[in-house]
C-alpha cells in the first residue's frame, strides 16, 4: 500500500535530492537548490509503509490558470505499478487546481504517461518561448539524451 501525502514535512529532502541528481534533467543539482524549488512549490510525496518515500512530485501554481508539473519521479523499486501516474492525477484532481487552465510539462521519455492523462504537445508551439540561464542553457546542451 502506497499512500500520497502533500505534508511538506514528510518529504524527506536528502531522498529526492538522490533521486534528482540521477535524473536526466538535474544531474548533479545542489541540495540547497532542490530546498528551494521545494519551499516555493506544492510538493507530493509517495509513501510505502516499509521503504518510506518512494514518489515524488511537485506543482508550481498561481492555482487560477496556470500550473507546472515538475520532478516526476518514482523509485526504481515501485516502478511499473502506476504510481506516477497516480502521483500526477492527485494534482490534476487537487482542487486549488480546478480553474487552471494550463498546465504544462517538459519530457523527454514519458510522454505515454502525460497523454494517457491529457496532455498533448502544444496546440501553438509558435508562441511557446523560453530563457534558460547559461548553466541550465549548457546542462542541457551537454546531456545526452535518455536511453
Amino acid at each position: 500500500m502506497i499512500e500520497l501525502s502533500d505534508d511538506p514535512r514528510r518529504i524527506d529532502l536528502d531522498r529526492v535530492h538522490g533521486w534528482l541528481t540521477m535524473s536526466y534533467w538535474t544531474p548533479g543539482i545542489a541540495r540547497d537548490r532542490v530546498a528551494r524549488q521545494n519551499a516555493g512549490s506544492h510538493c507530493l510525496g509517495a509513501y510505502h509503509i516499509e521503504h518510506g518515500q518512494v514518489g515524488f512530485a511537485r506543482v508550481i501554481s498561481d492555482k487560477a490558470s496556470f500550473a507546472w508539473l515538475a520532478d516526476v519521479w518514482v523509485d526504481e523499486a515501485a516502478r511499473g505499478q502506476g504510481l506516477g501516474r497516480r502521483m500526477v492525477r492527485w494534482f490534476l484532481e487537487h482542487p486549488d487546481y480546478a480553474t487552471v487552465r494550463r498546465f504544462a510539462l517538459v519530457t523527454a521519455d514519458a510522454h505515454g504517461v502525460y497523454q494517457n492523462l491529457g496532455f498533448h504537445a502544444p496546440l501553438k508551439p509558435e508562441r511557446y518561448m523560453e530563457r534558460l540561464s547559461n548553466e541550465f542553457a549548457d546542462l542541457l546542451s551537454r546531456a545526452a539524451e535518455p536511453a
